[in-house]
């Protein structure tokens, strides 16, 4: 397997981001209006998926991420408050900001834009104008500026009902503080709080330091790191599983859909098998 791109990826990573290539609307701002929500729980998450903040490119990938059925696997309602991390660009953030504006509360971790250089800036300014965009779905926004390792501060401990991640965690096991960010969802948590992630899913059995390269992280190895913090696992779902995916690219999961690191190199093939294989893991603090 080549590594180069994904040495390239880990550089990026390094600054805390996803790469623009896996997040293609990371720049999209929306001028979007919205009115009152629905009253209903059910009726509200579908007023804010169908919603117009969100890109025609973001909704058709809806049906490779299940936001619907996911969140309701991590248990996130309306009046959740919900910690997202490394939201990258705002793919979720759409959703759960119009979701939980009314009766709940979203924080959103970032890096400091005047701190922060390269790729982490640009991510960071990125971000940052994006939920300046429209008042109304993003208004209520709490952003907790964050420059890991040394500061991880989530807010205030036992304040979350729910932390979330999507697709991060090779990030962090790059970087090498992944535990440091285990515990600090942990300590922000409330007692039964539940700490939901969803991650590219390697092969049973292989190093996650050496998988992580590659985007792909085991799942057991995911298990074990939450279970050393003090989480207990609450349950497993194939809500984003994909079976097609082999875990074995040259471009590592970035060879898949919506990247294509490869260009035209085997693109049907890749395409045919759609987005990746994920895990979707829910913790709950004792």
């Amino acid at each position: 397997m080549s590594l180069k791109p994904i040495v390239f990826f880990a550089l990026v990573a390094a600054c805390g981001g996803a790469p623009a290539a896996q997040n293609p609307n990371t720049t999209h701002t929306t001028q979007a209006e919205l009115g009152p929500a629905p009253g209903d729980d059910a009726a509200r998450l579908s007023w804010a998926i169908d919603g117009p903040q969100r890109s025609a490119a973001d909704k058709a990938r809806d049906a490779a991420r299940h936001p619907k059925e996911t969140l309701a696997f991590f248990g996130v309602t309306d009046k959740s408050h919900v910690i997202e991390l490394w939201p990258g660009g705002g793919w979720y953030t759409e959703i759960l900001a119009p979701y939980l504006r009314d009766d709940g509360k979203l924080t959103v971790t970032n890096f400091d834009p005047a701190k922060a250089q390269g790729e982490q800036k640009e991510f960071a300014e990125s971000f940052d104008k994006k939920l300046s965009s429209a008042p109304s779905v993003y208004g209520k926004v709490e952003v907790r500026r964050i420059a890991p390792p040394e500061d991880l501060s989530l807010g205030p401990d036992g304040s979350a009902d729910v932390v979330l991640t999507f697709r991060n965690l090779h990030g962090w096991i790059n970087n090498g503080y992944e535990k440091k960010v285990f515990e600090a969802a942990f300590k922000a948590l409330k007692p039964g709080g539940v700490f939901g992630i969803c991650e590219h899913r390697a092969n049973p059995g292989v190093d996650p330091k050496t998988s992580a390269k590659t985007g792909y992280i085991p799942e057991q190895s995911v298990i074990d790191l939450a279970q050393s913090v003090g989480f207990k696992l609450g349950g497993k779902s194939e809500i984003n599983a994909n079976p097609k995916d082999d875990h074995n690219h040259d471009n590592g999961v970035w060879s898949l859909a919506p990247t294509f690191r490869g260009g035209d190199k085997d693109r049907a093939k890749y395409g045919a098998i759609g987005e990746s294989d994920r895990m979707t893991l829910k913790f709950v603090k004792p």
